[in-house]
């Protein structure tokens, strides 16, 4: 599938459109970007170079018509633990780590979009990922306070250590940084309320206007950005470094392309337009391979720029060739004023963008629902406890572990007629409804699989044991689509303990996939009348079994 037009956008040109949303973007993202290179602790063209690659990249190859693909929030943070932990404090092995791991992060976008892992970011649970982001955003912002008060940085992502490290340097806290960066931040909220005014562009302006008494004063500037410096290529990592590379490497590629297929797939429904998960992940991929080459920040589809493009205006993929030019210029032309930029400007710049991260009424839906609240409550724990890359695995494997203990918990409801009709209910949730006499219908309300098959069967022998005088037992499999092994063994066995107590079993409404397992196993107890009942009325009113069955006591 391809992203398509709307009827309306084939109709006139939109051109114009395009190119008021590309320069929109650029003045948008360009301070972004610079203030994103501070968050992955990389010089500030790296956020550049990985903003330019990321917008002409997609908009050559991409099918999105609003997706923005730049460096993004959650996975700068992620690149600065990862150098971290392979180069230690060194800034130049750093540097040359991060453009190794943005570049292993590219190939494994291409290896999952060859293999066609499109749906890879489902393993990403929506909670899970509401609950890290706003883990991550409670990190960064604390990691971002000290350039907002002029003070020396705090190191690592362990909030309780960070909040100590903030303690110890407030009495250092230089007054006018922290009266540049408190302005700047009441600006861009104050400009959320005016659409057409880029707040971080006037934040922008005015600090560079005002860099020369903010230097004199003792306050930092962005310093030299150079686009052309000679980095060489990405080294291989060191013997004893592969393994965790490839983690980190595997870890960009989850929380980007989570964070991207969410908001490419967002605005795709919301316009109509089709999406091709597969495609984005091999475009994701060479975006992130030419990036980590060029030493550039990883690169995803951000949800603030993508929204930002929508909302100026952007009717096509040409927006994003626009605002890739417009960088290049931009830069080119403004690079002087650029490096301008206080420290205090940038670090207000990416606190109001995590700042929507923040807000507690993305909880209230899992708390309203009674569905997920201890997985979103684990995946912010794990972040502000374990630190970013860690509490990012930890979240997906715990939210993983209750996936199973849901599945693995034997839930087997026994159904009963409702009102004398054709329909089969639980009985305990439905009081009104009836048992058929000489008969019980059982239904698993998880999928039958190795983990829960014999519990689950278990309870159906309970179940027959407080009976007499049974004829008959239904099962109904509505919910497997398939059967492993182990479930068909304990259906055998099943099938062959009640046998042996004179009972027929017969097998409702079971999917095709489960339906030829079972005929391949070919069981006396089973004969394939008892398989094809494609509802539990077709099995209540079926004829008896012409299979022998023993007689025995059911007790």
């Amino acid at each position: 599938m391809s992203t398509t037009a709307s009827p309306a956008t084939k109709a006139s040109p939109t051109w114009h459109l395009d190119l008021v949303a590309g320069l929109s973007i650029a003045g948008l993202l360009i301070p972004e970007a610079v203030a994103y290179s501070g968050i992955a602790n990389l010089p500030p063209q790296a956020g550049v170079i990985a903003l330019f690659v990321g917008l002409a990249t997609y908009g050559l190859l991409g099918r999105s018509r609003y997706a923005i693909v730049s460096a993004t929030s959650s996975s700068a943070a992620v690149l600065a633990a990862g150098t971290l932990a392979l180069a230690g404090g060194s800034d130049v092995s750093r540097v040359a780590m991060a453009a190794t791991l943005v570049l292993l992060g590219g190939v494994c976008f291409l290896i999952a979009g060859a293999a066609r892992l499109g749906g890879l970011s489902h393993l990403i649970a929506r909670p899970v990922l509401r609950g890290y982001t706003f883990g991550l955003a409670c990190v960064i912002a604390l990691k971002q306070l000290p350039h907002l008060m002029g003070v020396a940085d705090v190191h690592g992502d362990f909030v309780p250590a960070l909040i100590l490290q903030l303690a110890r340097v407030l009495p250092q806290v230089n007054v006018a940084a922290l009266g540049a960066g408190v302005v700047a931040l009441l600006l861009l909220f104050a400009c959320e309320r005016f659409r057409k005014l880029p707040g971080s562009l006037v934040v922008i302006a005015l600090g560079v206007a005002a860099s020369g008494w903010l230097s004199a004063h003792g306050v930092g500037l962005t310093g030299d950005i150079r686009l052309a410096a000679d980095l060489g290529w990405p080294t291989l990592p060191q013997s004893g470094q592969w393994l965790p590379s490839v983690e980190l490497a595997a870890a960009l590629l989850l929380i980007l392309y989570a964070e991207s297929y969410s908001s490419i797939r967002g605005f795709a429904l919301k316009h109509g337009d089709t999406v091709n998960p597969n495609r984005d992940l091999l475009v994701l991929g060479v975006a992130n391979v030419v990036s980590g080459a060029l030493h550039g920040m990883p690169v995803g589809a951000g949800y603030s720029g993508t929204s930002a493009n929508e909302a100026a205006g952007a009717q096509s993929r040409l927006a994003g060739l626009i605002g890739a030019a417009a960088v290049l210029v931009l830069v080119l032309i403004a690079l002087p004023w650029i490096e301008r930029i206080p420290q205090p400007v940038l670090a207000a710049i990416v606190i109001h963008a995590v700042s929507k991260s923040l807000r507690v009424s993305v909880f209230a839906p899992y708390l309203r629902w009674h569905r997920d609240r201890l997985v979103l409550l684990a995946a912010v724990v794990a972040v502000l406890s374990l630190g970013i890359l860690n509490g990012l695995l930890c979240a997906i494997a715990f939210s993983l572990v209750m996936l199973l203990r849901q599945l693995a918990t034997p839930r087997l409801s026994v159904l009963g007629r409702l009102a004398d009709g054709h329909d089969f209910v639980d009985v305990e949730q439905h009081p009104g409804a009836t048992q058929v006499p000489g008969m019980l219908i059982v239904r698993p309300e998880e999928p039958l699989f190795f983990a829960n098959a014999e519990a689950m069967l278990a309870q159906a022998r309970q179940r027959v044991e407080a009976c007499h005088g049974l004829k008959r037992v239904v099962l109904s499999l509505e919910v497997s689509p398939d059967l492993d092994g182990t479930s068909l063994e304990a259906i055998g066995d099943f099938a062959t303990w009640l046998a042996a107590r004179g009972i027929e079993l017969r097998l409702a409404r079971l999917k095709d996939e489960a339906r030829d397992a079972l005929t391949r196993m070919a069981l006396p107890q089973l004969p394939p009348q008892a398989l094809e009942d494609w509802s539990v009325e077709d099995a209540v009113s079926a004829s008896p079994s012409t299979t022998p069955l023993s007689k025995g006591n059911p007790q």
